[in-house]
């Protein structure tokens, strides 16, 4: 009788050890999972932030951040320095803001090759054609623009931003002027890279 209750202690001890090992490795394998989830949400919101630097002896700073979810492109520039009125702030070809003017980043990013417009305009636009903003009094701007029309890193010639510009500029876009509006001279210059 001792050993058929000590073979029926000894099969629940097994079937307890077993059960928590089980329990043991489905909690690694939830852990696992969660992990793997993580890394996927990471990979798809990808970021960049960049600085703007004062060009045109002018002192307008500040820094743009681009953030990308499920194929649109999201940016918010913040400014300051900058005199009170409208201004043109566009993506321009080259992220080579050296010179004193900002003309080292070319001309309007333009890969489709269509007249300056106001973006969205039926009768065309640059894919660097983001607009003209508003500044109060106290010098300080902001933009916000949202597109499916470009991405970050993709490697498509047509959309990716990454290598081009953000150029701020002293005056308004006119969405007329060709090739870039007459927005005046370049105020503030980021490249965006990583």
């Amino acid at each position: 009788m001792k050993k058929v209750q000590l073979s029926l202690l000894s099969l629940a001890l097994l079937a307890f050890v077993g059960c928590k090992n089980e329990t043991k490795k489905a909690e690694e394998e939830a852990k696992e999972v969660v992990e793997e989830v993580v890394e996927e949400v990471k990979k798809e919101v990808k970021t960049v932030t960049i600085p703007l630097e004062a060009k045109s002896e002018s002192s307008v700073t500040g820094n743009v951040s681009f953030s990308e979810k499920e194929g649109v492109v999201h940016m918010v520039a913040k400014m300051s320095g900058l005199t009170a009125g409208t201004h043109a702030i566009h993506l321009h070809e080259k992220a080579d803001c050296s010179s004193a003017d900002a003309k080292s980043s070319g001309g309007h990013w333009n890969p489709t090759f269509k007249d300056h417009g106001a973006w969205g305009a039926e009768t065309g636009y640059h894919k660097g054609d983001i607009g003209n903003f508003e500044v109060g009094e106290d010098g300080t701007g902001r933009v916000e623009f949202s597109t499916n029309e470009w991405c970050i890193g993709c490697g498509d010639n047509n959309k990716d931003i990454m290598g081009k510009a953000v150029v701020v500029h002293q005056g308004a876009d006119d969405f007329t002027s060709q090739p870039s509006g007459a927005a005046g001279a370049r105020v503030s210059c980021a490249g965006i890279i990583e």
